[in-house]
Order: structure tokens, then C-alpha cells, then sequence
């Protein structure tokens, strides 16, 4: 049975690692009694270490060791259905569409086809009638604004089953991708070396390539506090721009997009830092962005950063 100077070595090489650890816990009948515990490891008093385990640290004598191995990370516990809905209500504040109309907890809404969250029905709670009735209305609804039905819903919820079980779909023919992650991060601010201003500015307007009029302009500039940041180059030539919201306690990041031939450099990264800071400075304490799965290097790129994952929503259309 091994000891401590056997396993000195691994142990400091498993430092700061979730590991599985077998350790001996006495004796019955002259035959020796084991344990386990799972976590994340760290050094202990002289002699022992700590296993940071999901009911709390377990301290373990170093000469009682008999197995260790490093085992993948634990997956994220799921957020709760009602932080789910709280966060989506959040962002579709955020992102507000010249038409909302409530249908029970739903919310119908239409912005001229400008981007599918403002032209879909948030499906989040209780509609206030059978299911099968309130995608009627749906239907009703986009009717009557030039729309096709889509309903816009967290994947694996209580809503999308109830919707999936009226036999509507992932809208596979969806440009952007069905399917979408909703990130989320501590907002830490540091310096801001790019100010964000409470209108778009001409060279904001240029390099998104939007239109400040129509359903569009109101998206972008109309939610309660809005700021639009522009990346400039050393000869003072836009290259990039965010577009950020706070509502409530969270800040919504969208429309950051760097020119190809400044990619790369630095720039998102000064926007975001800009918008976290702007963000901080209104009252927000997180960051809530969204990004379509098919859109990997977004992905890539924020979660390098820290963000991580909240939760899923897709978008469901009448399989006919």
C-alpha cells in the first residue's frame, strides 16, 4: 500500500486538477476500509490534502492514498427554468421590437424581418390558454405583420416541448443557424480606452452596414440605455464597433464586429473592455451576449475570454 513519498509526485502534478482520489478509512475484521472523493485538489496542513468536493473540502492524510487519477471537469449545472426565462425576458428588453404584444407570458413580436429575435414569439411561461391555441394566435399574429410563425424558445424547456409536441420544428432554413448559446460573464471592468456614445455616430452606421430608419433603427436605439462604441485605427479610420444595453442588472452586448483587415489585433477585445466599463459604470454587475452555434470563432473568441455558457434557445416553425 502505497505512502506518501509514492505519491508526492502525482499529487503535486494533480495540484488544481478535479480529480477521483481513493483514500483508506480504517479497519474491520483485519481487512482495510476505503473511500472516495471527487473534486477539485489542492494542498492541505503538512501532511494531508484537500479534496474541494460538491458537499464541501474532505481532508485526506497523505500516507492513507491508494488511487488518484485526474478526471474531466464536472459538467455546469443547469440554470433553473425561471433564470432561464428571467434572462431571456432581459435580452429581449434589450433588443426591443417596434411591435410586442404579451400573450400570456409570451411575447409576440415583429420588427419588418429585422433579425429573427424581433420577429418570433418568446416562448417563456405560461401563454394564459392551451398551447395549441396560443400558436394559433401565433400564426394569427405573423399573418398580419408579413412574418412567417417562428417561435423562439430554450432548448430542452418545458415550452419547447409543448410547442415540439404541436409537430413545429427547428427552422433548419434559418440563415444564422436554429440555434443559438446565450453566454454570460462577470462583469470586471478595467481601463476603457474607447467611448461609447448614447447614439450611433455615422461611422458606427457605415461600418455595420445598418440603417438608422425603420424597425431597424428602433431595435438598436431603442431599449432605455444604449451606448455605441467605434474602434479606431492610428490614422483614425473606423475598425470596428460594438452595440451595448443594460437592462437591469446585465449588460447586452451585440453588433461587435471587426473590419477582416483588423482582425486579429485587438480590437474586439478594446471594444468589449469598453462596453464592460460603460456597462459597470450604469449599474450592471453581468454580461449577457448571444451567438448562434454555426457562428464558431464568435464562440471561440468569447469563451476564451471567460464567458460561459447560460443556456440554449432555438427557433421552431409549423412543420408543414
Amino acid at each position: 500500500m502505497a505512502g506518501s513519498e509514492d505519491w508526492s509526485a502525482r499529487i503535486e502534478a494533480a495540484l488544481g486538477e478535479r480529480v477521483a482520489l481513493r483514500y483508506r478509512i480504517g479497519e474491520r475484521a483485519g481487512r482495510p476500509l476505503f473511500t472516495d472523493a471527487v473534486g477539485g485538489l489542492s494542498e492541505g496542513p503538512p501532511g494531508e490534502i484537500v479534496v474541494d468536493t460538491r458537499r464541501g473540502p474532505v481532508r485526506v492524510p497523505l500516507d492513507t492514498v491508494v488511487a488518484l487519477r485526474v478526471v474531466p471537469p464536472a459538467p455546469p449545472r443547469r440554470a433553473s427554468w425561471s433564470a432561464v426565462t428571467r434572462l431571456e425576458n432581459l435580452c429581449a428588453d434589450a433588443w426591443p421590437a417596434p411591435v410586442d404584444e404579451p400573450l400570456g407570458a409570451w411575447r409576440q413580436r415583429a420588427a419588418d424581418g429585422f433579425t429573427a429575435r424581433a420577429n418570433s414569439t418568446l416562448a417563456v411561461g405560461d401563454p394564459g390558454v392551451p398551447v395549441g391555441v396560443a400558436l394559433d394566435h401565433v400564426r394569427t399574429f405573423a399573418a398580419r405583420h408579413g412574418l412567417a410563425p417562428r417561435v423562439q424558445t430554450p432548448v430542452g424547456s418545458p415550452w419547447s416541448t409543448a410547442v415540439e409536441r404541436e409537430g413545429w420544428a427547428r427552422d433548419v432554413g434559418h440563415e444564422a443557424g436554429a440555434e443559438v448559446a446565450v453566454l454570460v460573464t462577470d462583469l470586471t471592468p478595467g481601463p476603457a480606452e474607447i467611448a461609447l456614445r448614447p447614439e450611433p455616430e455615422a461611422d458606427w452606421w457605415a461600418l455595420d452596414g445598418g440603417s438608422p430608419d425603420g424597425a431597424e433603427g428602433y431595435v438598436l436605439t431603442g431599449a432605455g440605455t444604449v451606448g455605441f462604441g467605434v474602434a479606431r485605427s492610428t490614422a483614425g479610420e473606423p475598425v470596428g464597433v460594438v452595440r451595448a444595453a443594460v437592462v437591469e442588472d446585465h449588460l447586452h452586448l451585440s453588433r461587435l464586429w471587426t473590419a477582416p483587415a483588423a482582425r486579429r489585433t485587438g480590437v474586439a477585445t478594446a471594444l468589449t473592455a469598453a462596453a464592460a466599463a460603460w456597462g459597470h459604470a450604469r449599474g450592471a454587475r453581468w454580461g449577457v451576449l448571444q451567438v448562434a452555434l454555426r457562428n464558431g470563432p464568435a464562440l471561440a473568441l468569447h469563451r476564451g475570454r471567460g464567458w460561459r455558457e447560460h443556456h440554449r434557445y432555438h427557433y421552431l416553425v409549423p412543420d408543414v
